[in-house]
């Protein structure tokens, strides 16, 4: 038995030959992002034809998220300069190709609050321009280019909500003690603009409520009547809520008693509420793979016939404003999304393309859940995948932590990270440690002040269970992460040197109290959530010292590589090479890779490859698997 061909660098971590498509909300045009000029732009063309060219002309980090405004003239895409996180928002006339920035503010970040069809030449905006730590609403006419400032932050707001017809309805108002109230403007939609004494509370959230994925807006219905938000208040896991603005009640939709509601990120919002409605009718929850919970029977025959087109996870990505057609996408582990174009009336399902076709020229793996109980009795989730084609006995193997913590986790699918480590001969253990999203809230607050504890406990535990099904050799095991994967990868260093053979560390915190006192003025929610979860930098830097990778160097037995962005505005480039001088101090074995434009993880393609060819070749040198 022999590993499969190895797959090369540029197929794993170059661009996708093309990407997230999106039906302008009239139904006539259709856009993607793909390359040009190897740099990912969108691209526009008109339904069912082949006249598609790109309307962007990025030519650094290229294009990660954009939508279409509800003129179906325009494009709306967010960008920023070297990965700062400073977002400008650009405008695009896909007629005439004319590309504007619309927010040319050095320093500052722009977010869309809100776009409608009922007023389609319109954007709602939240620009932190006068105060970096609060965003102010801002009113954006796409004809003529207007920016007008309409409400301002009176100092405590931390995220906004607009209704249909875009007024800017409720702020997000975290509180002292952990916990967080939703304020409704008292007036309504015909409520005039104010500093804050016209706001009333609306939803007070109580502190072991108030989490990352356990409580979020999803936004209001069509009428202005409902507010769709997502809670865990009465439950332990996330459910789905509808709060009536005129009677103050709540309704539960729907629930999972085990898994949260998890309506969180492009692929999981946008097309499973109605276009015009707004009111949700699929439910996802995220067990051990995507599931979804039905609210609107009229949906069943649609679903019926998608499952039958592919086998893989469904994905409803986009929907025109009449819902006459759907953008779907089908996942598998072991190969690319397959898109395809939907037509209701006729039930008939399009292929429209493959996001990474050359996937399909190589073996792939499968990714296998699995479940263990943790030392103190917490049932943990992980996924496995095994390299193809070698008997699963006494292999080296990679643990990969997940970033975040809070709200993230590991899901089943392809993942470049995965799938690149199995190809090269390892074994991938992906652990949800105490504080990952998804399983309700107990197990979000179990990591209240676990950092280097037992979050860490969790995820030595998942190793010591692959282990034990002979699967793996113990003495053979790497540590591998990003954001505080990185910094699970140092602790794996410092706090327990004698669990692994090596460790990569990319863009972690090496220092609590550094963190803590650098994140960017704009994270008022997450200071709040780092107070109760972490600890607060001025009341606990003895305690945040000591579960510091910093404060534990002379532990270091096993060599590090560590790779930073130079722009990073959450964990900054300090955090990473403070940690690399005291090793250097040491002469303990350290390799430093920093990457001058890039930010909060890597985005450029040139730099995903340079950055796994280092890894891959230390994991080679330290493990014995295979590199390129």
């Amino acid at each position: 038995m022999a590993l499969p061909e190895l797959i090369p660098l540029e197929v794993l971590f170059g661009n996708p030959e093309r990407t997230q498509p999106r039906i302008s909300p009239d139904g006539k045009r259709l856009a993607y992002l793909a390359p040009d000029e190897g740099v990912l732009n969108v691209w526009v063309g008109t339904v069912g034809s082949k006249d598609f060219k790109p309307v962007t002309r990025d030519r650094l980090r290229g294009i990660q998220q954009y939508e279409w405004a509800h003129d179906s003239r325009s494009l709306l895409y967010l960008q920023d300069i070297g990965g700062d996180e400073n977002w400008r928002l650009h405008t695009v006339d896909v007629e005439t190709g004319e590309d504007i920035d619309r927010t040319p503010f050095d320093g500052v970040q722009t977010q869309i609050v809100g776009i409608s069809d009922r007023k389609p030449h319109e954007v709602v905006l939240a620009i932190n321009r006068d105060d970096p730590h609060y965003h102010d609403i801002y009113r954006l006419d796409l004809r003529t280019g207007g920016l007008t400032k309409e409400l301002a932050n009176p100092g405590f707001f931390d995220g906004w909500t607009a209704d249909r017809d875009l007024v800017v309805r409720v702020g997000t108002k975290p509180l002292d003690n952990g916990g967080m109230q939703y304020l409704e403007r008292a007036g309504s939609s015909e409520a005039s603009p104010d500093e804050g004494n016209e706001w009333k509370i609306a939803i007070d959230v109580d502190p072991d409520d108030f989490l990352i994925n356990i409580t979020h807006l999803i936004g209001f219905s069509e009428d202005g009547t409902k507010l769709y938000h997502v809670s865990s208040e009465g439950s332990d896991t996330a459910r789905l809520v509808a709060y009536d603005t005129e009677t103050g009640k709540t309704e539960v939709l729907a629930e999972d008693p085990d898994w949260d509601v998890f309506y969180i990120g492009f692929l999981l919002y946008e097309g499973l509420v109605h276009p015009r409605t707004r009111v949700p009718q699929l439910v996802p929850v995220l067990r051990e793979r995507l599931e979804y919970i039905v609210l609107d029977q009229s949906l069943e025959a649609d679903l019926e016939t998608l499952r039958a087109v592919e086998n893989g996870e469904l994905y409803v990505v986009s929907r025109d404003l009449d819902d006459e057609t759907w953008i779907v996408g089908f996942g598998k582990d072991d190969g690319p999304v397959r898109y395809y174009s939907y037509d209701r009336s006729a039930k008939k399902a399009s292929f429209l393309f493959e996001d990474q076709p050359e996937l399909s020229k190589f073996t792939l793996a499968n990714v296998e859940p699995f479940s263990f109980a943790s030392r103190d009795g917490l049932t943990i989730h992980g996924y496995v995948t095994f390299p193809p084609g070698v008997d699963r006995e006494n292999l080296p193997a990679v643990l990969h932590v997940h970033g975040g913590p809070w709200g993230g986790r590991h899901m089943w699918g392809y993942n470049q990270i995965n799938q690149w480590v199995a190809n090269r001969g390892y074994v991938c253990i992906e652990v949800d440690f105490r504080g990952s999203g998804g399983y309700g809230k107990a197990f979000l607050n179990a990591s209240a002040r676990e950092w280097a504890g037992k979050m860490h406990d969790d995820l030595l535990d998942g190793v010591d269970f692959i282990a034990g099904k002979g699967w793996i050799d113990r003495d053979r095991v790497a540590i591998f992460g990003g954001s505080y994967g990185g910094y699970a990868a140092l602790v794996g260093a410092t706090f327990t040197p004698d669990a692994f053979r090596c460790a990569i560390d990319y863009v972690g915190p090496s220092n609590l109290i550094t963190l803590l006192k650098s994140i960017p003025p704009y994270w008022v929610l997450a200071a709040r959530q780092f107070d109760k979860l972490l600890g607060n930098v001025d009341t606990d830097s003895e305690f945040l010292w000591e579960r510091s990778p910093l404060s534990r160097v002379d532990q270091i037995k096993i060599p590090i590589l560590i790779a930073q962005g130079a722009n990073d505005p959450r964990v900054k480039q300090d955090e990473s090479e403070q940690i690399v001088a005291a090793m250097k101090e040491r002469n303990l074995p350290c390799e430093y890779l920093l990457f001058e434009d890039e930010g909060h993880g890597f985005v450029r393609p040139e730099n995903n490859q340079k950055f796994h060819l280092a890894c891959e070749q230390f994991l080679a040198e330290h493990l014995g698997g295979r590199a390129q």
